[in-house]
């Protein structure tokens, strides 16, 4: 099983935080990868490896020119988050099942085209919301909160959990 995560339209002035967000948050809840398109941005790149250096696993960020030729060569399931599709609740164990995953997040407006592409949309509630909101949503719905407790390899830092303060423990 593998779980990708596929940014749409990266702009750098506009999206650097929350381009790097949706890598973070991809990593943390259980995302191998993820792809952006868009413009290249190696600072962005930079900061998602950093983090991996440091806080461990083996998750890898690159960057894919042709989004829709990614999606197209790509054998696993796509599935858009959205506020339109059908209800998360009603469609996660439908989803579980699939071997393979390609979750998909806009930055600017979703191109039309990508709607007969897709093999699933998904509405993580059904209001306006944060592409870093619905996949850390998602990702939580998948897993069934086990994501919580995943303990990282080669890491080089841990925080050691605390009902006040901060305790980073270094390796």
């Amino acid at each position: 099983m593998s779980i990708t995560l596929l940014r749409l339209g990266h702009r750098i002035f506009r999206d650097q935080r929350i381009t790097t967000h949706c890598a973070l948050t991809a990593r943390a809840f259980g995302c191998e990868k993820m792809i952006y398109s868009g413009e290249k941005d190696s600072e962005t790149e930079k900061s998602v490896i950093d983090v991996v250096n440091r806080w461990g696993g083996n998750f890898k960020i690159e960057y894919e020119k042709n989004w829709k030729n990614f999606l197209k060569n790509s054998k696993s399931k796509k599935i858009l988050l959205t506020m339109y599709g059908v209800n998360l609740p009603n469609i996660i164990e439908k989803i579980r099942s699939e071997k393979d995953i390609v979750l998909i997040v806009g930055s600017e407006k979703v191109p039309a085209d990508i709607y007969q592409m897709i093999d699933y949309q998904v509405a993580v509630t059904l209001q306006p919301h944060s592409e870093v909101a619905a996949l850390a949503v998602f990702l939580d719905w998948y897993f069934s909160g086990k994501e919580m407790e995943r303990k990282f390899e080669n890491a080089k830092m841990e925080i050691i959990p605390m009902e006040r303060g901060k305790n980073v423990k270094s390796f």
